[in-house]
């Protein structure tokens, strides 16, 4: 009887990071994906485009004795080897291709034929996405959200991130979700993205929590786009205003914006760092140009320039907090009071940070 992990176990194999031999084609991994799992393929993209041809027209037999053609002699013992040394370094892993079919059970049994056992995912790809999409499902229908708002600067994403029960969607979007969000390793793939949303959503777990706490977010965090019942739900939910002065918004966006992201490009590409982080921050600022009007635009891409050319850190760091603080004033605030004007029914809470967690601490307290 072989190995066999059912549904009922989808939730150990996320909350407990168990680890997973993802065996279809580097394409559809690349797709989407889980962040327990490494891409292991039986078949490479070609091969896998060559057997489904095979398949649709002569049929599964046909295609089986063209896949044991195609994967055989060295190619089938390098297979077995990153199997069973992956199994080695990870013996509760386990197995799966797109529907627990054929592919996975073909590793199965090969890996069995050399004394290897390694559990088989029923359903495979297919089950474990269907399982997580109906966990986002059912949070947004039974969780209780409290969604923290503020104004850009606030440090929102770190007052959530001290805080029991929350999720960071921007941190699982790789995000910071602004006209100056992007990171320099890039955003995962939508599917990857609901999958990680999901998996923290177990891992609180929600159904336990009185309030999940959530940043206050627009439906797309840069490329991606929070699943509609999810946001739904989020703006619906009350929601707790994070207040803080105009000194330390500025500090935090120097810190986060400037400092962290910089030193990112510099430890991706040290030489080219000061070339890279200039045009990612020009092109930031590029991309608001209209909404901030053509007298505006020219005056805060004036001082980025400078702040970005200077040799003095000192003098280049006060230069930053200048645009910094203008851009706040004349476009970010004023955008951020509009929006929040009609969401005022829903704020029960207004502190700065430390009456903000001392008030949330009684929260989830007992949970």
């Amino acid at each position: 009887m072989p190995l066999l992990i059912r549904e009922s176990e989808f939730k150990k194999l996320f909350t407990q990071n168990l680890p997973m031999i993802d065996v279809r084609a580097p394409e559809e991994f690349e797709h989407g994906a889980f962040p327990n799992a490494v891409n292991l393929p039986l078949l490479s993209d070609s091969q896998r485009h060559k057997i489904g041809k095979k398949y649709k027209n002569a049929g599964k037999d046909a295609a089986i004795k063209l896949g044991n053609e195609l994967v055989c002699g060295e190619g089938k013992a390098q297979r077995l080897h990153n199997w069973r040394e992956f199994l080695q370094a990870n013996p509760s892993g386990a197995v799966y291709c797109f529907r627990g079919g054929l592919r996975s059970q073909t590793a199965q049994q090969w890996l069995a034929d050399l004394d290897v056992d390694v559990p088989l995912v029923d359903g495979g790809y297919k089950a474990l996405r269907r399982y997580l999409i109906s966990t986002v499902e059912a949070a947004a229908a039974n969780a209780n959200f409290m969604i923290i708002g503020g104004k850009t600067g606030s440090a929102k994403t770190h007052l959530l991130n001290a805080l029991n029960y929350s999720v960071d969607l921007e941190g699982l979007a790789n995000h910071r979700g602004s006209a100056f969000g992007k990171r320099i390793q890039g955003q995962p793939s939508q599917i990857d993205f609901e999958n990680q949303l999901a998996i923290a959503l177990l891992k609180l777990p929600f159904e336990k929590a009185q309030k999940v706490f959530l940043e206050d977010e627009s439906r797309s965090i840069g490329s991606m786009s929070i699943p509609k019942e999810f946001h739904d739900k989020m703006t619906a939910s009350p929601i707790a205003m994070l207040e803080e002065t105009m000194e330390a918004r500025v500090e935090t966006i120097y810190k986060d914006y400037i400092y962290s992201n910089f030193q990112d490009f510099q430890n991706d590409n040290a030489e080219a760092a000061q070339e890279n982080f200039s045009d990612f921050l020009l092109g930031s600022l590029q991309r608001i140009q209209r909404r901030l009007g053509a007298e505006k635009f020219t005056e805060l891409h004036t001082t980025m320039e400078q702040a970005l050319t200077l040799n003095d850190p000192a003098e280049s760091e006060a230069l930053h907090r200048q645009w910094i603080e203008r851009l706040l004033t004349d476009y970010y605030d004023p955008m951020y009071e509009y929006q929040m004007n009609k969401k005022l029914d829903r704020v029960i809470y207004r502190g700065n940070r430390e009456e903000f967690l001392a008030w949330a601490s009684h929260i989830n307290k007992d949970r």
